[in-house]
């Protein structure tokens, strides 16, 4: 009875479910059967992106998995994701997160090792804690990749491919140049490389990427179309990486080859009933399409010396003679007797330059410019973003609803007490000779400037700590995090005014890890090997070669994968006789870590826009270089190790007093 009482709802909804689904099918209308079987057998080719089939739910594991890591990532932001990865891989479904969390916090060096985020790496997209790149793969993600990896490079064993996708966590993109250099290894190169082109992929050089198939349409135009995967998800990366900026470029090419034959047949039938202008600044007959005139004399103008004159002002010497810039016109480029007074207006501006060649990239310049002008006009103190032309006016000037400060009543017994105990002997002369002095001092004006100038100071950076230093980029392109304070990007936790050498060599070692690190693709542990053969063992028990990756943990394979000639115990020296690997066989790593070292310092510099000092560089030679070294004197004697500035001693006043 009490098991039917409970079947009994079920057996219902399961009707219900039945009963509205053959009602829907009663209701909803026929459908052809070729547009069935478009559904049910998705196109082989894709060539738009009506094509692509929306992505699947993926498994519960694998959207608990990515929750938890963009939990760890928000909580520890200094830590490679990749870290996360392999811990949450190597615990149980059962309060991993806490165990996980509790052994960073407790003991971060042993899972860490080293991977740690360089701070304008940590901060660069604050909306996006885990990339797509970054997050766990559904199981039908992997296999495509692999099979798509698989089919290209055939002269790899399939372990090796597998190692190096567990490197690069699976992306396809990201895998394949290390694919094609070590496909360039093989024997079998030289005769792939006769029908397959072993090229880095770049958006550049997508349209000869062995994935585009190029098909005639029914115009006879040749389209870019892809091989379906077999993945949705895997399809839409490659469909959006490589499809669609030849799509973007083949859009640009076709929407100018249409505009210069419209001009030109608009401008044969104008010529043929003389109904053409001439340009009052280059003298030449042009379309009435392609005029404007200015708001004085009437002079008219083509877009053609709008553009010049544009561009000229914009990236060149001609703002000034050629800008108004209380309305943000183009002064009147005609040549006459007497100088035009007149203007181009922005609208005629922008009708100009929208035909011309990034036109819309240098209307864009040319508004930052006009903006950048009225603020500076404006006198306005502001705060702008270190990495994009946003600006704001500081609020710390114009405090709307902020807290008036008060006397910090916690300190006065302490000041009254102190204050009476100086006016005693032995404090007693060297303290009215000091106010003495001050008083003195105070008559001097150019002092009390002084003295102002540095306590206002004092107050506004006071004023600034308890509103934070943290500043939110408002531009939609930009929404980065700065410091006020430092304009660096902001990282939690953030210290101020931190040596740009210390990130510098985070990253030099961050990049020299990664160039010769190895991931193994059972267990996703990453381990680089010192010293020994190439025959690697991971706890988890799975066997590779460190040179091509590939399984050896077979019965038939294992130290057989290796050169079986006579050598010496350590010679690295390639076998004359046989192309398998060597077990003795070292990689360059002096020459792999000077490339990844020198891309380390050039990125550093990019950033930076400086280059490194002789001290800078002894300091990451050996981790301390010149500025270990100290000045003994009287700065020994003050806490902290030297004389507090005058900044400082303001600082102390302030936040003694007012809270």
């Amino acid at each position: 009875m009490f098991l039917s009482s409970l079947l009994r709802p079920s057996s219902g909804r399961n009707a219900s479910f039945r009963s509205n689904k053959s009602k829907s099918s009663r209701d909803s209308p026929e459908v052809s059967p070729s547009r069935a079987r478009t559904l049910d057998h998705p196109p082989e080719y894709l060539s738009d992106e009506s094509q692509l089939q929306p992505a699947n739910q993926p498994p519960q594991d694998v959207l608990d998995l990515n929750q938890n890591l963009e939990m760890l990532a928000g909580l520890f932001p200094d830590i490679q994701i990749e870290v996360f990865r392999e811990m949450l891989a190597s615990f149980s479904e059962e309060s991993r997160l806490f165990i996980i969390t509790d052994k960073l916090l407790k003991n971060p060096g042993e899972f860490v090792k080293g991977r740690r985020r360089a701070g304008e790496h940590a901060a660069a997209d604050s909306t996006t804690l885990v990339s797509r790149a970054d997050a766990f793969r559904t199981v039908e993600y992997k296999d495509a990749v692999r099979n798509l990896a698989t089919q290209e490079f055939k002269g790899i064993s399939k372990s090796s491919v597998d190692a190096v996708l567990s490197e690069y966590n699976y992306s396809y993109l990201d895998a394949r140049p290390t694919l094609v250099e070590l496909s360039s290894r093989s024997w079998k190169f030289a005769i792939s490389s006769l029908f397959f082109r072993r090229k880095t992929v770049t958006s550049a050089e997508a349209a000869t990427h062995p994935l585009i198939i190029w098909t005639a349409s029914d115009n006879g135009a040749l389209v870019p179309t892809l091989k379906a995967t077999g993945s949705s998800e895997l399809d839409r990366e490659l469909f959006e990486e490589l499809i669609m900026p030849l799509k973007r470029r083949e859009r640009l090419a076709r929407e100018e080859s249409d505009r210069a034959l419209a001009v030109s047949l608009l401008t044969e039938e104008a010529e043929a009933v003389e109904a053409t202008y001439e340009c009052n600044c280059c003298y030449t007959d042009v379309i009435f399409e392609e005029l404007t005139v200015c708001n004085t004399e009437g002079h008219m103008v083509c877009f053609h010396c709008v553009q010049h004159s544009i561009t000229e002002a914009v990236f060149g010497q001609g703002w000034q003679r050629s800008i108004d810039k209380e309305t943000g016109g183009l002064r009147c480029p005609a040549v006459s007797s007497v100088e035009c007074k007149g203007c181009v207006s922005s609208e005629h501006i922008h009708r100009a330059m929208r035909s011309a060649k990034n036109g819309d990239e240098i209307i864009r310049k040319l508004d930052q410019r006009l903006a950048e002008h009225g603020l500076l006009s404006s006198g306005l103190p502001l705060i702008r973003c270190p990495f994009c032309s946003y600006a704001e006016i500081d609020d710390l000037y114009m405090p709307a609803h902020a807290r008036r400060l008060k006397i910090r009543t916690s300190n006065l017994p302490t000041i009254i007490i102190t204050s009476i105990c100086f006016l005693f002997p032995p404090f007693s002369l060297p303290t009215l000779t000091i106010l003495l002095v001050c008083a003195l001092l105070c008559f001097n004006r150019s002092f009390r400037d002084y003295a102002s100038q540095h306590l206002k100071a004092a107050l506004d950076r006071y004023q600034r700590r308890r509103r934070g230093l943290k500043f939110t980029c408002q531009n939609p392109a930009c929404a980065r995090s700065s410091c006020i304070s430092c304009s660096k990007a902001w990282v939690d936790i953030h210290v101020c005014h931190e040596s740009s050498l210390v990130a510098l060599r985070t990253q030099v070692e961050q990049a020299m890890s990664m160039a010769v690190k190895r991931v193994c693709p059972r267990c996703s542990t990453s381990f680089v090997k010192t010293a020994g053969c190439n025959k690697l063992t991971c706890p988890c028990g799975y066997k590779m070669c460190y040179v091509c990756r590939k399984d050896i943990g077979t019965a038939n394979e294992g130290y057989q994968h290796f050169c079986q000639h006579f050598r010496p115990e350590g010679d690295g020296r390639r076998c004359k006789e046989c192309n398998k690997c060597n077990l003795w066989e070292a990689e360059n790593t002096d020459e792999i870590l000077r490339k990844a070292k020198a891309e380390a310092e050039r990125r550093w510099r990019e950033c930076e826009k400086r280059e490194l000092s002789d001290a800078e560089k002894a300091y990451l030679e050996d981790g301390g270089g010149g500025f270990r070294r100290g000045n003994k004197g009287l700065g020994h004697m003050i806490p902290g190790g030297k004389i507090p500035s005058i900044e400082e001693f303001c600082d102390f006043i302030i936040e003694t007093l007012f809270v």
